[in-house]
């Protein structure tokens, strides 16, 4: 019988890697890490680790422009500083790009460039191997991974009686006096009336991150952050016993949809008196990328002064995009990872899970089927410390969890979304569109109905803003304050990767500490 071949303490690779040493024959007593072996590499293998698989993808598409956030290696020699200049210049020579054609945000760069540029830039970063020592070892490059700038939009698709908030506001004051809450959004009209009365915006360093005047951050042409943002905090009562005008909807006999006017005395969000600061992520026709939403995350963490100094509370996330579960890791992808990386220096994130949970799907015999779909949950929903919230109507126990809202478990197994709040038919503040929309229907309205998983987060924000302004003894503890709103939701009977723990519920979450 054979002798199967001895184990001679020589790793053996393919020839492509370049030969390999014992590392015996070059050991020096008290050289640090000489009896290690180097990591293998090849250029197709370098390409292959850094370029992500949803932008090897897009690189395979029709050949054209593509949007690349390119993530530095933060252990790079000389740090993010000297990363950023070995990209930059390698972005001049590789494809052309020049300095003021590169956005940078802390330690991302995001530019646009062809598959072959993507591919060459990777490879002159990786370096050549230029002597028989460096061969068999892996390239320490300035670039850690590149990713697609992936286009984020708004999550669209009575409810202060259905969290409780009301009775807590009564009982408990739970009105969100004292804290401070970003939205990240399409901005908050700053002249609505509704974020007077508390003067919910005043005094704020409101931010853009899609144009270059940050004042912007108070004008919303799309409407949707406004709306959000009514949800949360604000108040408005009408004047001398007269009503407020609200646009709804319903479908008539016929099957026609018809405008309805609601009349209102008041309307408020869940935490009246919280204080909004509007980060602008959301352009007018409600898109915007990545690098956009996490430079905003980022911006709340330097007010903050990375957690030493809590100016910013809370954050509410109401924008969003799908996320594959083949493309890489749930939960660590860079906008996850800057959500967790908020929450752990204080603050509560609240995210909206999307609108991704109903859909159609074809069959081998081209018949089309409506179908429910699970491991929907958009990013950044799926960060581990995010309080992650899907829709239900304003009665959740006859209607359950909406249709439309995104479905656990995560691509890992975990169970999200974490909670459930009113994300159907919601009136708030109109802006923009919405305004626009509601006053040709009905004029003079000021408030719209809208439907969503991005209307169910900004309840909970509210809820969340409420419980601290009661309990100020959690504000730091974000974990702590989605450990208690958990624990004291309402059960509606559905499956935990519809509702997670269930309906957010303001009264019990204070009354449980």
């Amino acid at each position: 019988m054979t002798e199967p071949p001895r184990w001679d303490g020589v790793p053996q690779f393919p020839s492509e890697y370049g030969p390999v040493r014992d590392p015996a024959d070059e050991y020096v007593p008290g050289t640090p890490g000489a009896r290690t072996w180097q990591v293998p590499t090849s250029p197709e293998l370098v390409l292959d680790s850094v370029v992500s698989k949803p932008l090897r993808e897009l690189m395979g598409g029709g050949g054209g422009p593509i949007g690349v956030m390119v993530e530095l290696r933060t252990r790079y020699e000389g740090g993010i500083p000297a990363a950023r200049a070995r990209v930059t210049q390698l972005l001049g020579e590789v494809a052309g790009v020049r300095e003021d054609e590169i956005a940078v945000n802390g330690s991302y760069l995001t530019v646009t460039l062809r598959a072959p540029a993507i591919e060459e830039l990777v490879r002159y970063d990786a370096g050549p191997v230029e002597s028989p020592d460096e061969q068999g070892r892996a390239p320490r490059g300035a670039i850690h991974r590149l990713w697609p700038n992936f286009q984020t939009s708004a999550l669209i698709y009575r409810s202060i009686v259905t969290t409780k908030c009301q009775a807590a506001q009564r009982s408990f004051r739970a009105t969100g006096r004292g804290l401070v809450w970003a939205v990240l959004d399409s901005g908050i009209q700053g002249d609505h009336p509704h974020f007077a009365t508390h003067h919910n915006l005043d005094g704020l360093p409101h931010k853009s991150f899609v144009d270059a005047d940050d004042k912007m951050a108070l004008v919303d042409e799309a409407g949707h952050g406004t709306h959000v943002a009514g949800i949360l905090a604000g108040e408005m009562v009408a004047p001398d016993g007269g009503s407020i005008t609200a646009t709804t909807w319903y479908r008539d006999s016929g099957g026609t949809v018809q405008p309805s006017a609601l009349r209102l005395p008041s309307i408020a969000g869940m935490a009246p008196e919280c204080r909004l600061l509007s980060c602008q992520v959301l352009r007018p026709d409600e898109s915007g990328d990545i690098t956009g939403l996490i430079a905003a995350l980022q911006y709340v963490n330097t007010l903050n002064d990375n957690g030493r100094d809590l100016v910013v509370h809370g954050v509410n996330v109401s924008v969003g995009h799908p996320f594959d579960p083949t493309w890489f890791a749930t939960g660590l992808t860079p906008v996850c990872r800057e959500v967790d990386r908020l929450v752990r220096s204080g603050v509560v994130v609240v995210v909206a899970a999307g609108n991704s949970g109903y859909g159609y799907a074809r069959d081998p015999q081209n018949n089309v089927f409506r179908l429910g779909f699970d491991m929907t949950i958009n990013d950044p929903g799926n960060a581990a410390l995010a309080l992650t919230v899907g829709s239900t109507s304003c009665s959740p126990h006859q209607n359950g969890v909406s249709y439309f809202s995104s479905k656990g478990p995560t691509g890992d197994g975990r169970m999200k979304p974490d909670l459930i709040a009113p994300g159907e038919r919601v009136v708030s503040a109109a802006a923009g569109k919405l305004a626009v929309r509601a006053r040709e229907a009905l004029p003079g309205s000021m408030y719209i109905e809208n439907s969503g998983t991005s209307m169910a987060a900004p309840h909970v924000s509210g809820v969340a803003a409420g419980f601290l302004s009661v309990h100020p003894e959690f504000i730091g503890h974000p974990e702590q304050v989605r450990t208690a709103l958990m624990d004291t939701a309402t059960d509606i009977g559905r499956s935990r990767h519809f509702q997670g723990a269930g309906l957010v519920d303001a009264m019990r979450a204070i009354q449980s500490v």
